[in-house]
C-alpha cells in the first residue's frame, strides 16, 4: 500500500473514523470544493496573479488539501488504490482528448472554451461515457 494511503487509513483508524459512510465523504468533498470555489468568487485572475497573492495561495492550499484528504479518505474507506484510480482516469482523459486535436494552435487561449473540447464533451455525454 502506498505510504500516503497507509497514513490516511491509520489516521482514520486511530480516530475511530474507519466506518465513515461514502455518502458523508462525498458530501464533505463537495462542501470543501465549494469553499475552494468561494476563494475565486467575483474574480477571474490569471495563474500568475493568483500565485502573486500569498494570502490567496494559502487559502487555496488549505481548501485544496481539505478536498483531497476527503477524496483519499473515501478511497481508504472503500479500499481503492487511489494511484490506480487516478492513473486509469488520466488514461481515459488522454484517449478522450487526444493531443493532436488540441495542439493545432487554432483554438482559443481560454482552456475549456475550444469548440473541439465542447464537441468531444457533448459526444461523451450523449454516449453515456466518461
Amino acid at each position: 500500500m502506498h505510504s500516503f494511503a497507509a497514513h490516511v487509513k491509520k489516521m482514520l483508524s486511530e480516530r475511530g473514523w474507519s466506518g465513515l459512510r461514502p455518502s458523508d465523504l462525498a458530501k464533505s468533498i463537495m462542501i470543501e470544493g465549494a469553499e475552494l470555489l468561494e476563494i475565486f468568487q467575483w474574480d477571474n485572475q490569471s495563474p500568475e496573479a493568483v500565485k502573486a497573492d500569498a494570502e490567496k495561495m494559502e487559502q487555496i492550499r488549505t481548501e485544496l488539501a481539505d478536498v483531497m484528504i476527503y477524496c483519499f479518505e473515501m478511497g481508504a474507506v472503500l479500499d481503492l488504490d487511489m494511484e490506480e484510480v487516478l492513473s486509469e482516469k488520466l488514461k481515459k482523459v488522454e484517449e478522450k482528448y487526444p493531443v493532436a486535436l488540441f495542439n493545432t494552435g487554432t483554438h482559443g487561449s481560454d482552456p475549456g472554451t475550444e469548440a473541439i473540447y465542447k464537441e468531444v464533451k457533448e459526444k461523451y455525454r450523449r454516449d453515456g461515457t466518461h
